[in-house]
């Protein structure tokens, strides 16, 4: 694990898998929010759901183009949900 994962409080951890989960939540907005890329991020995954769970979000990432904003749909307008946006000031 980086040191940015082992920093990571148990609040943003959940944070985390929420948005992970969520379709509409591109990994990179997961990038820009906590400096986390799409592995490290499936490696907190990994750590953190159970191992069923974890193949199941794996296979729906890999089926789901909006999860990367280059082969989202452009009809889909922002790159985060509003209530996921947190200013790291």
């Amino acid at each position: 694990m980086s040191k940015k994962e082992i920093l990571l409080s148990e609040g943003d951890i959940s944070r985390l898998i929420e948005m992970a989960w969520e379709d509409r939540t591109p990994f990179e907005a997961i990038l820009k929010t906590y400096q986390l890329d799409e592995s490290s991020l499936m490696r907190i995954m990994q750590a953190n759901l159970k191992p069923s769970s974890y193949r199941l979000w794996r296979k729906r990432v890999k089926e789901k183009s909006s999860k990367h904003l280059k082969l989202r749909s452009p009809d889909i307008k922002r790159d985060h949900c509003v209530t996921q946006y947190k200013i790291s000031r």
